[in-house]
């Protein structure tokens, strides 16, 4: 199993209910890297994904035939399965709509399509970039066809969120320097008037108590 290509793997729609609250300057590690396309294009991984290949089901491989082929029916009614890509041994999770709604034209687990097969899209984001799968599986042999395809628009969307977190990142790590800034400038008057309080003979309360401390 290729464990780095399944844990670079994202969906789309995270769950954020009951989050700790977050330290000020804390980054949040980005969902996306910056330059998508060019690294989807590039990467010795994506380029093998990206052409047409040969796909299995991976789910039960323990359990017998007929048991595979229902539960790997049930998986996909229910929006969700696991495949491998057989050239380059990279397993991948696929979670997708499973709606079967006769007047959706663009389907993502389609069973009338062809029969005996099953064609699915999944949609989601992989080592930071946002990618689509597409494919199909014959239901009784478990294997089929698919690839890797780069989702320029939900790329667009990820990178638009991408650069206002920077954005905002850099802001409030501006306000922080200037307040530092304006800490420092405003020290030097602060000691001034404790030295003229020593040199008078006295000492303020609030000053004596700072110089105990």
């Amino acid at each position: 199993m290729n464990e780095a290509a399944l844990a670079g793997m994202l969906p789309y729609d995270t769950i954020g209910l009951y989050e700790q609250p977050k330290p000020r300057f804390i980054f949040k590690m980005p969902r996306v890297i910056p330059d998508q396309k060019s690294k989807f294009e590039s990467d010795e991984l994506f380029r093998r994904l990206s052409r047409e290949s040969e796909i299995r089901y991976t789910g039960y491989r323990e359990r017998a035939m007929e048991e595979r082929q229902i539960r790997f029916q049930n998986g996909c009614r229910e929006g969700h399965t696991e495949i491998s890509f057989v050239a380059s041994g990279t397993n991948l999770q696929l979670v997708f709509n499973a709606t079967q709604n006769p007047y959706i034209h663009d389907k993502e687990c389609d069973f009338d399509k062809e029969h005996g097969k099953v064609y699915i899209k999944s949609y989601f984001i992989m080592n930071g970039v946002c990618v689509r799968f597409r494919g199909w599986l014959d239901l009784d042999r478990l294997d089929g066809s698919g690839c890797l395809e780069f989702d320029e628009r939900r790329a667009m969307h990820e990178d638009a969120i991408l650069r206002d977190q920077i954005d905002r990142y850099n802001q409030r790590l501006r306000e922080f320097e200037d307040s530092k800034r304006a800490y420092r400038d405003n020290r030097p008057e602060d000691m001034e008037a404790v030295r003229r309080g020593v040199s008078s003979g006295g000492i303020g309360v609030g000053a004596a108590s700072m110089w105990r401390r």
